[in-house]
């Protein structure tokens, strides 16, 4: 499942992004506070599907529960926006555009992330998720012509020897078919998310983030909707268990719409680099929750290879 408002930094006019630390060391300070609170809270996503499996939910339900509870947030950001006076209306084709959008980046990624949790650990999921990024790298490079830079290369190489010796480690703990279908699910999850950050950032531009983020939402409920019902009962909803529900809305407002506010305001307040450089211990938060509230099987591989990955990820993302 991904966080959606952690996708784009937000567009404040008044505001500019920068990394110059010129801020006062009260608000640097702040700043810092809720990048890391916020990174922790998103770590604690796998942790909480994890859990919510164990208590009888399944990927399509635990899907439509969670964005229940977001999709009212949503709707409100989308009437707020377009009651605004200095809004510019749009077309329909940017609706359904938006839409659209919804259908790879929260619909079809998260469907796939979640489904693929029940084959592999919270620590293996959240690190094939991480290396989004060197996978934008490699379709821009295929499809936009972007050049690959010998940095770039590196990086991709690192990220996925990270997750091959992750995923070495856990077929030796682990049903091997049963970890390769995880990982497969997964990797599609991130592959799914990579391309609609290539195809979505034109569209946002445009129109907005917390348009487009809100109408990507929404359709993104709508599809998961239709899932649900086509493949599932409506009395499962109704029998599911109470924790089941408390844990949807943990998802979404804890580990989704608190910490995208708070890595938004962390990124206003000490600048986009510091922030990403905090978010990327966030695997490694997941790691240590799963084995200390889950208890995931590690070892010192596991380490190296979340390492790797990061430190590969560090170099794709870096200017």
């Amino acid at each position: 499942m991904f966080d959606p408002a952690f996708s784009f930094p937000p567009c404040h006019a008044n505001r500019p992004l920068n990394d110059s630390g010129d801020d006062p060391p009260s608000r640097f300070a702040s700043g810092i506070l809720l990048a890391v609170v916020g990174t922790f809270l998103f770590a604690l996503k796998s942790i909480f599907i994890k859990l919510a499996f164990a208590a009888g939910a399944e990927p399509t339900m635990l899907l439509v529960i969670r964005l229940a509870f977001a999709l009212p947030f949503y709707v409100g950001v989308l009437w707020q926006v377009h009651c605004d006076p200095a809004t510019r209306p749009i077309g329909r084709p940017l609706v359904m555009r938006a839409i659209g959008m919804g259908f790879l980046g929260y619909y079809l990624a998260s469907y796939l992330d979640l489904s693929g949790l029940q084959y592999i650990t919270a620590q293996l999921e959240r690190l094939t998720l991480f290396v989004y990024p060197a996978i934008v790298a490699i379709l821009a490079w295929l499809f936009l012509g972007e050049r690959l830079h010998r940095r770039i290369i590196l990086s991709i190489v690192l990220c996925y020897c990270g997750v091959a010796i992750m995923y070495g480690q856990e077929r030796l703990v682990a049903d091997g078919t049963q970890v390769t279908w995880g990982v497969v699910l997964v990797s599609g999850a991130a592959v799914s998310y990579a391309v609609y950050i290539l195809l979505a950032k034109p569209t946002m531009a445009v129109m907005g983030s917390r348009r487009f983020t809100s109408l990507a939402m929404i359709g993104s409920t709508g599809f998961i909707g239709l899932h649900f019902l086509a493949t599932r009962e409506v009395s499962q909803l109704i029998t599911a268990s109470p924790v089941v529900y408390a844990y949807g809305f943990v998802l979404a407002i804890v580990c989704t719409l608190i910490p995208s506010f708070m890595i938004n305001e962390a990124i206003m307040r000490v600048g986009a680099t510091r922030t990403a450089v905090i978010g990327s211990v966030g695997p490694v938060l997941t790691m240590l929750l799963a084995i200390g509230v889950l208890g995931e099987p590690s070892s010192p591989w596991h380490f190296v290879g979340m390492g790797t990955a990061i430190v590969g990820v560090g170099l794709v993302t870096r200017k």
